[in-house]
């Protein structure tokens, strides 16, 4: 660590739903460690104190900053990038998910501030110099930012979360933060029982193959539940509709990282595969020995999964 790392302060931008810190948080904080020793976390949003209590206890988190206020409740972007860029001067960067959440709110800080968004890192270089994938993973750009105060978004799946022994002190802040004209209407969100794509250990994933809604759920759904997996999609599946968009994996969708990836029916676009193949193993299931998902995949199987999944799941 040199000194420039040791005196910089760095802002990390707490995920959550006003009851609980997201998953993703714990690994933005290990990205912000990478850039310096001093860490701070901010929670945003109403009636989130035990958002805050929880974000305390991250090893390496140094200071919470806790803002309540109604035009936080729902996290809206403008109101909340305001806030980023009124406490982003005191911080030589700030820090968010690469999640859509982070995505929404940290160019906007960046377009207040007037610098330029270092996007998606894997890999902290140097206190200012990243690694970010590009050309849908095929290549890794190594980026130099010499803005005074760098936003960073983070894919968290490239970082080793910090744990939980941590013992902040928690600042309560009470900034103006002007009314957005932006309105919350309404929130839709899928329950399930299954874990996180984004967090699960275990992903199961389709594809095109399925060729209806009914064959993903009777097919694919009890393996997932025998393995205890989140389920995930190809674009393809998402758009004919067998399951619903937050279940795409991909460039434009979710980027996992599970220790097991299974993909099955999936032919492997390089847009699908820039989403998942930095899965600690893959297994892809394809009725076509030439699928491109073979070349990535740990082990192999052709076959229909019409035939091979319920075998596969009543094995289980």
């Amino acid at each position: 660590m040199n000194m420039d790392q040791s005196n910089m302060n760095v802002l990390v931008v707490g995920e959550h739903d006003n009851e609980h810190l997201g998953a993703q948080s714990a690994a933005t904080v290990g990205a912000a460690l990478q850039i310096s020793s001093k860490v701070t976390i901010l929670i945003a949003g109403n009636g989130c104190a035990g958002v805050a209590q929880e974000a305390s206890r991250l090893d390496g988190v140094n200071n919470v900053l806790l803002v309540e206020n109604e035009a936080l409740a729902h996290q809206l972007a403008e109101p909340m990038a305001e806030l980023i860029a009124l406490l982003a001067p005191e911080y030589g960067a700030v820090l968010a998910p690469a999640s859509p959440w982070g995505k929404n709110i940290l160019p906007r800080a960046a377009a207040l501030l007037d610098v330029m968004q270092v996007s998606d890192i894997v890999e902290v270089v140097t206190p200012d110099t990243f690694k970010r994938p590009i050309y849908a993973g095929n290549a890794i750009q190594t980026v130099r930012s010499t803005d005074a105060i760098k936003l960073i978004t983070v894919r968290t799946t490239a970082f080793t979360p910090v744990g939980n022994d941590g013992q902040a002190p928690v600042e309560t802040l009470n900034p103006h933060i002007t009314p957005s004209s932006a309105v919350f209407l309404s929130q839709t969100s899928n329950s399930s029982e299954r874990p996180e794509l984004g967090t699960a250990k275990i992903v199961v994933s389709g594809g095109r193959a399925f060729a209806s809604k009914e064959n993903f759920e009777t097919l694919l759904e009890p393996l997932a539940d025998r393995l205890g997996a989140a389920i995930g999609a190809s674009r393809a599946a998402v758009d004919a509709g067998f399951v619903g968009n937050d279940a795409q994996v991909g460039q434009t969708g979710q980027i996992v990282a599970p220790e097991l990836y299974i993909a099955c029916g999936i032919s492997g676009a390089i847009q699908h595969i820039a989403g998942m193949d930095q899965s600690k193993t893959i297994v892809a299931i394809n009725c076509d020995p030439e699928a491109p998902i073979f070349e990535v995949a740990d082990y192999g199987l052709v076959g229909d999964i019409f035939e091979l999944l319920p075998e596969l799941t009543r094995a289980l």
